[in-house]
């Protein structure tokens, strides 16, 4: 007998007959002896919905600590109808809310980090052998109040809650077979991997890929904690993610990524002056910006421009941050671009092979694009472009990195949420 976390988001429950599905299916898992920890997302569209209430409610922006409380009503929803579905068929479930779980964050509200762990209940009702159903996304700080974990919250709170218990293994069900060289509802023909490494999954974690969240593969790697993606709509094998993987012959490059939430923010005329760049990312920081690609140029005239990129829902308010500086660090103008991606290859064999990124921009300019950024680390190469071709861009380095099959993906349905 094995102890089991399985995570279903949001597509895989979102209506009664996909919640009767992944029902029967954590049933089965408890019928052939094995313990289960389910951790559950919101159902389909719910959150959207409910942000387009608040929206329709408020005229100005609603309060942090407000938008936790309604959001988190989503995942209670969905724990309550499946662990119904699962007494139905004749196994003994309960459900929990995050703070029920004993999963404690910190004081931030949209985006909070798990800080501590306490899954003294879960532990009690497996031995009472229940199947334990836990509402991801979601915790409570040290004085009682709900917080939300921000985007990839449900593949967190899994992977996190597997590291606390010491499940033998952490699955996620998605709605594709496991992770793939590319996304393939872009490239039919992308490779699935049988497996990859913490660092690799990482990485394309870090440059979009929407398959887990980087915050859920950070908990994998940092606690060893064995996971699994597979798809909620077969029982096929899916990808392991692990310390090292076998890279199959001849393949440098394991997966391409892209990002399409990218602004550019250029802050041109800087007076050349010690701890200049401190001072503005440290005042971003500070408002919880995260900042990626950073390229300064030479100094001209006692003064240099520099660019960085942010998450385009985060452009607003790192203008109004840098707006907020400027008679401190002392800038000629700051402009700010939209309408681009980042796209990245990735894989551990790229260390030890020369011409991969040679060949990336090579691909690039071939298609009549410029490279606005570029950014790279050992394993991974970014570039950032013009987003309107991006199709194209995907599907050309897919073709010369020799990731393509010949056969194509079969995708069984909308993206999962959180």
């Amino acid at each position: 007998m094995s102890l089991i976390v399985m995570k279903f988001g949001g597509s895989s429950v979102g209506d009664p007959e996909r919640m009767k599905r992944v029902a029967k299916r954590i049933s089965e898992r408890k019928q052939e002896g094995h313990q289960c920890v389910v951790v559950v997302s919101a159902m389909g569209d719910t959150t959207d919905d409910l942000i387009d209430l608040t929206k329709q409610i408020c005229t100005t922006t609603p309060p942090a600590r407000e938008m936790d409380m309604l959001l988190s009503t989503g995942e209670q929803v969905s724990v309550a109808l499946l662990s119904m579905a699962i007494h139905s068929l004749g196994c003994s479930a309960v459900s929990f809310t995050g703070w029920q779980a004993g999963m404690y964050t910190e004081d931030v509200h949209g985006k909070a980090r798990i800080t501590d762990i306490q899954p003294e209940r879960i532990l009690k009702a497996l031995d009472n052998d229940k199947i334990v159903i836990v509402a991801g996304f979601q915790g409570m700080t040290g004085e009682g109040e709900i917080t939300t974990l921000g985007r990839g919250g449900s593949d967190t709170t899994a992977v996190a809650l597997a590291a606390a218990i010491k499940a033998d293994v952490c699955e996620i069900f998605t709605d594709v077979d496991g992770v793939y060289s590319t996304d393939p509802r872009i490239v039919r023909v992308a490779r699935k991997l049988n497996e990859i490494s913490y660092d690799e999954m990482l990485e394309l974690a870090n440059l979009g890929a929407a398959v887990l969240h980087p915050r859920a593969v950070e908990y994998a790697k940092n606690y060893n904690v064995p996971l699994v993606v597979r798809s909620s709509f077969n029982h096929n094998e899916g990808t392991k993610v692990k310390e090292e993987a076998v890279m199959e012959q001849g393949l440098a490059v394991r997966g391409i990524a892209y990002d399409k939430n990218v602004a550019r923010i250029s802050i041109l005329g800087v007076e050349e002056k010690v701890g200049q760049l401190a001072k503005v990312f440290t005042a971003l920081a500070k408002e919880q910006i995260d900042v990626d690609i950073i390229v300064q140029s030479g100094v001209m005239n006692g003064a240099a421009d520099f660019s960085f990129t942010v998450s385009l829902s985060d452009k607003d308010k790192a203008l109004q941050v840098i707006e907020g500086i400027r008679s401190t660090v002392g800038f000629r103008e700051v402009t700010s671009q939209e309408n681009l991606v980042k796209v990245s290859i990735v894989g551990a064999g790229m260390v030890s092979t020369p011409g991969v990124a040679a060949k990336m921009f090579e691909v690039i300019s071939e298609l009549g694009l410029s490279i606005n950024m570029v950014s790279t680390s050992e394993i991974k190469t970014s570039c950032v472009i013009d987003g309107s071709r991006l199709i194209e861009v995907i599907q050309a380095l897919h073709t010369a990195y020799g990731l393509d099959t010949d056969s194509q993906v079969f995708v069984g349905g909308p993206s999962e949420r959180r």
